[in-house]
């Protein structure tokens, strides 16, 4: 049974971190999908070993397991041995707790499902009861990009997938690593996840469903108080500004926030901190003016 080096499959250095590792995934899974690549065999085959790598690579449990016989398997080749003569039935026999396994059966839950020999040999006893399940949540993910204002709003996407063209409906309020599932969309019947990306969250920031923003406003409305234009996700509302208000102060526009995903009408709120502007030119009469209130003393 040939030995599968899952780090180098993703491109990474054995220590990655999990970011790292979930970071390469998605860029080869894009890269290898079969959408993108109609009718290409091998193209089909890599994101199939891409899936199992990060199958591996992004369970903690299983990542132990592997890195336990990436070493026994290094330090054999160190020492001269062929790649053929690996002792597989030595080494499961020294893991404490682990039961004698076997290379598959009509039980085994990996079979038929995309994943190599090596696989199930090394996880098929270990995580029997639970693995199909495990495979089906974890599942093929696709990378969708999407605006804020669709992430607001909510938006749909067209997929083309095992030969039929999919309307895929984004909820209102996901957020940038959302996964959107479409039930048996993947290779081999799998479910199909769609991992959400936010191009453009710039003007918002999100802890949640709230949003906070910074908007511009003259520094003698701050003053004498009045009214400032900010903006929202819907569009532009009037804030009533207090004399005296302060710069650091932050208003609070309830509902104005993100939408709950699984109860739309539902938003969090928008917090608004004013950044005050000072005028860069002054007319003689305003420059006037203005010297004139320096003078009083508050």
């Amino acid at each position: 049974m040939e030995y599968k080096d899952y780090y180098k499959t993703l491109g990474v250095e054995r220590k990655a971190s999990t970011d790292d590792i979930r970071k390469a995934y998605r860029k080869l899974a894009m890269q290898y999908h079969p959408d993108k690549n109609p009718g290409d065999k091998k193209a089909e085959d890599k994101f199939k070993e891409i899936n199992e790598a990060y199958q591996v690579l992004s369970d903690e449990q299983k990542r132990a397991r592997y890195d336990q016989l990436g070493s026994a398997y290094s330090n054999f080749r160190t020492g001269g041995g062929r790649p053929g003569d690996f002792q597989w039935d030595d080494w499961f026999q020294q893991q404490q707790g682990t039961q004698q396994r076997g290379y598959g059966n009509a039980e085994d839950p990996f079979a038929g499902g995309g994943f190599s020999d090596f696989f199930r040999t090394i996880f098929g006893e270990a995580v029997r009861s639970s693995a199909r399940n495990q495979a089906a949540e974890q599942g093929y993910q696709q990378e969708v990009e999407i605006t804020f204002q669709e992430a607001y709003s909510g938006t749909m996407r067209q997929l083309q997938t095992n030969g039929r063209k999919l309307q895929v409906r984004i909820p209102a309020g996901v957020k940038t690593g959302s996964k959107v599932r479409v039930a048996g969309a993947g290779p081999d019947g799998l479910d199909l996840y769609l991992l959400v990306n936010i191009t453009d969250e710039g003007q918002f920031e999100r802890e949640g469903q709230d949003l906070y923003t910074t908007s511009p406003v003259n520094v003698l409305t701050l003053i004498i108080g009045g009214e400032a234009e900010v903006e929202t996700p819907t569009g532009k509302v009037t804030l009533t500004i207090p004399a005296g208000t302060q710069t650091d102060q932050v208003f609070r526009l309830a509902g104005r926030g993100m939408p709950h995903i699984k109860n739309p009408a539902t938003k969090g709120d928008l917090f608004v901190r004013l950044k005050p502007q000072v005028p860069k030119y002054l007319s003689p009469k305003q420059r006037e003016l203005l010297e004139e209130a320096a003078r009083i003393k508050f």
